[in-house]
């Protein structure tokens, strides 16, 4: 390899680092802002589960460390979560400049939908989910149980279940792009509704915790929004093959 074949990709790996650190330092920037509030966060994030417990009942720290490491954990991914929409742009100005006229109009939007639908989902899984799954916990405890859920085991149950909802929620953008690209039609995904009902309960057990009540709340959503976007992908059918052919008539 000579070194005219070698300053193409030094190149890119310069501009890769340039938004590698953009992106910690939007996390970096969030995370100073938000550490003060570590705990209220916290606080904030165990409110669902605090309400459906008896009263009396109390969350509990089984390590020595947990009660001042959790929630700065908390405030780490919540500043990842925050930085979302940092992290995409920079990933559009890094990919952008090899992108063809027509695939820049598909990844823009899709960048910013992506976005806000992994928002949704996260409060879907907040408001809908946590109060529902944790009453339904709280009155299913076998008598002379005494709920006490360590703060460290709580932090990992919600972040997984905030994952997994986010990404189901990202349904719709990949049912559009699937359309829009031409590796199916509306009407063949219409055809599939029984196969992709039962995957999306595969799915739902996949992504939450083994428990029936989870994966419900999360496979009647995912089907939903895959109805959503098959509704929407209509609109884009073809579109990504006539703004490809304009791009090789201009």
């Amino acid at each position: 390899m000579d070194v005219e074949d070698t300053q193409p990709l030094i190149s890119h790996l310069i501009e890769l680092r340039k938004r590698l650190l953009n992106c910690i330092i939007a996390i970096f920037v969030i995370f100073l802002a938000l550490i003060y509030f570590a705990n209220d966060i916290y606080q904030m994030i165990a409110a669902p589960l605090i309400r459906q417990m008896p009263v009396g009942a109390s969350m509990i720290a089984t390590d020595v460390a947990s009660p001042f490491f959790t929630p700065i954990k908390l405030t780490i991914i919540v500043s990842v979560f925050l930085a979302v929409p940092v992290i995409l742009y920079q990933v559009w100005a890094f990919i952008a400049p090899a992108l063809y006229r027509h695939e820049r109009k598909l990844v823009m939007p899709l960048l910013f939908s992506s976005s806000l639908l992994f928002y949704v989902g996260v409060a879907f899984a907040y408001f809908i989910v946590f109060p529902l799954a944790f009453g339904f916990f709280a009155k299913t405890a076998p008598q002379g149980v005494q709920i006490a859920t360590d703060i460290s085991n709580y932090l990992d149950f919600v972040m997984a279940i905030f994952l997994a909802f986010g990404v189901a929620f990202e349904v719709p953008i990949a049912i559009v792009l699937l359309c829009w690209t031409g590796l199916t039609t509306p009407d063949d995904l219409r055809k599939k509704r029984p196969y992709i009902l039962v995957g999306a309960f595969v799915v739902g057990m996949l992504l939450t915790p083994p428990d029936v009540f989870s994966q419900t709340l999360l496979a009647i959503p995912m089907y939903c929004l895959f109805e959503v976007g098959v509704f929407f992908s209509r609109y884009y059918v073809g579109k990504g093959r006539w703004d490809k052919e304009q791009d090789s008539e201009s």
